[in-house]
Parts: structure tokens; sequence; C-alpha cells
């Protein structure tokens, strides 16, 4: 009695399986890089806007009677903190502002973010921090 011979399909079984597992896993990684890293970039525009932000509130905290009796360009110093530490709390980021001078708001912001894709392979929250100045100046004349 001949022996049956094994069909060509039956030796490659599986082998498709496998390609297609690794590419998904593959796929995966890819969407994830660009969901996450998307993410990341907002997370970094987030702190660098809130930073700016916060320190222009700060700059509008300018000490009238200083400036009307002509002594130049000052904050007031616990309004202008107040109110970059306000606008902070506002949009929900964490920072910290620091005056320097009477003149100068310096804030510095961070925020965080937790990957969506990325987490399931052990990538842990992601931080981006920024810092903004602002400096209230004396124009005279209205002239730059």
């Amino acid at each position: 009695m001949p022996r049956a011979r094994p069909h060509r399909g039956d030796r490659e079984r599986g082998s498709v399986s496998l390609f297609f597992v690794m590419v998904t896993l593959a796929l995966l990684v890819i969407i994830g890089l660009v969901v996450d890293g998307g993410a990341q970039i907002r997370n970094r525009q987030r702190a660098d806007t809130s930073a700016q932000e916060a320190a222009r509130a700060a700059g509008q905290a300018v000490n009238p009677a200083a400036a009307i009796n002509g002594d130049g360009a000052q904050l007031q110093l616990g309004t202008a903190q107040a109110a970059a530490q306000q606008y902070l709390a506002a949009a929900g980021v964490q920072g910290n502002v620091t005056t320097t001078g009477g003149t100068t708001v310096h804030v510095h912001t961070t925020t965080t973010y937790s990957p969506s894709f990325l987490g399931v392979i052990g990538v842990g929250s992601l931080s981006a921090s920024a810092d903004a100045d602002v400096r209230v100046v004396r124009q005279l004349g209205g002239e730059r």
C-alpha cells in the first residue's frame, strides 16, 4: 500500500497566523506612537500656553499709583502672583510663580499625560514643563 504524502499546505499550517500576530503587534505599536506622540505634543503645548497666559495675567497687575506718579512701571506683586496662580488653577495646570525686582514675573508649569496605547507596553506617565516671563517696562511718549 503506497504511503500518503502530506500535502504541501500541511507543512506550512500556522505560519500565516504567526505572521499575522507579528504584523498586528507592530501596527499597534506604530498606532500607539502616533496617538500618544501626538498627545504628548499637545501636552507640551498646553504647558507652554498655560505658562504664557499665566504670565500675561500677572503682567496686567500694574501698580497704577507708581505709573501715574511717573515712578515707572511696577507690579503689584501680591496681585500679580495671585492672578497667575488663579489662571493656572482654572487651567488645571501645576505651576510656580516668582517675581523679581518688582517688574518681572516668572511662571514655571508642569503637565502630565498618561499614554493610552504605549501604557500597555510599560511606558509610564509623560511630563512636560514650560517657562514664561513677563516684564513691565515704562514707555515714554508712546514711542518704542
